[in-house]
């Protein structure tokens, strides 16, 4: 098998307030330490009140804090949101709090709704495709040799922050192939071009300082129990909120709901096994079988894996079923 990792949405689930969440994402982290997931990660999202991990930056360092070996990161950033200075200066300040340990995965999308978009950027000028050029400059802030410049990142300038691009998309595959850098895709909700842009990156690959030779991470979800009616139980919350979105009706993270596929319209079916495809549901051994089958046809080198769960114990549970399956399997 391959290593496996952790993204943490922060859910929020129905009933329940951010300072929970927060308090349960912590808890999450120190279990993953402990079990051996290699990163935790947290996604910039805003104006949603289902997830929590708004101040991706502030929360990195919460999570570093209270570990001491796990990699803890970004995934990702969504840089049209921000000068990369910022980010170069926020990322170079959690990289010398905690040396060896933060990743940057960075991404082209805002995160959220346009209003909420351009409250964030003030300067509507900003545009996405400006992105390869925020990408060039961010990961010059970090450069030992950029002593000529009249702009430093400090803390920043001259420390090892690995930047990861993020994507659910060709023009990220081409970006982090022309770039060399380690690449992300978001199969555990936009699976649709994915063997394509696996294909494009490998293909295009370009060595580079930062990596010699390509890498890809793959999101999914999963939703292990101890029976496959309670994991079909589990992964309903998420379900759910999909189709909420779908709808314009995005709220909290709901409760789980029995049989709640077969609730659904045929068109809201066939929009969730769209999204959903790479989303594993079952016991431990459908979950080993359906995560070899899935790196077997994708050649993956790394995998990172959600759970977005409405009761805390059971998603620790889900992780902890994944960590005992496959981990084992490792050694």
């Amino acid at each position: 098998m391959i290593p496996l990792s952790l993204l943490d949405l922060s859910p929020i689930s129905a009933g329940s307030n951010a300072g929970v969440s927060l308090g349960n994402s912590l808890d999450l982290a120190q279990h993953a330490e402990r079990w051996g997931f290699q990163r935790y990660w947290l996604a910039e999202h805003h104006g949603m009140a289902g997830i929590a991990s708004a101040a991706t930056a502030v929360l990195i360092a919460h999570i570093a804090a209270g570990t001491s070996t796990l990699r803890v990161g970004a995934g990702g950033i969504m840089l049209p949101n921000h000068a990369p200075l910022i980010i170069a200066e926020q990322f170079g300040t959690l990289e010398a709090l905690h040396p060896g340990r933060i990743d940057l995965g960075v991404g082209r999308a805002p995160g959220t709704e346009p209003a909420t978009s351009r409250a964030l950027r003030r300067n509507s000028t900003v545009q996405v495709e400006q992105f390869p050029q925020d990408v060039a400059e961010l990961i010059g802030y970090f450069k030992k040799d950029n002593q000529n410049s009249p702009v430093h990142a400090i803390p920043g300038e001259g420390l090892d922050v690995p930047v990861w691009i993020l994507g659910s998309s060709l023009f990220g595959a081409q970006l982090a192939a022309h770039l060399g850098l380690p690449y992300a895709f978001a199969s555990h909700f936009a699976p649709g071009q994915l063997m394509d842009a696996i294909k494009v990156y490998r293909q295009q690959f370009k060595p580079s300082a930062a990596l010699a030779e390509p890498y890809v991470m793959l999101g999914i979800s999963v939703f292990a129990a101890d029976s496959d009616v309670e994991a079909e139980l589990l992964a309903s919350s998420w379900q759910q909120t999909f189709v909420n979105l779908y709808k314009g009706t995005p709220g909290q993270l709901p409760p789980p709901t029995a049989n709640y596929m077969s609730s659904l319209s045929p068109m809201e079916q066939a929009m969730l096994n769209d999204v959903l495809a790479c989303t594993l549901v079952g016991t431990a051994d459908n979950i080993h079988q359906q995560i070899t089958a899935f790196v077997d046809q994708t050649g993956a080198d790394e995998l990172m894996i959600t759970s977005q769960i409405y009761d805390h114990r059971a998603r620790l549970h889900s992780y902890e079923i994944v960590a005992d399956t496959l981990m084992s399997a490792n050694n």
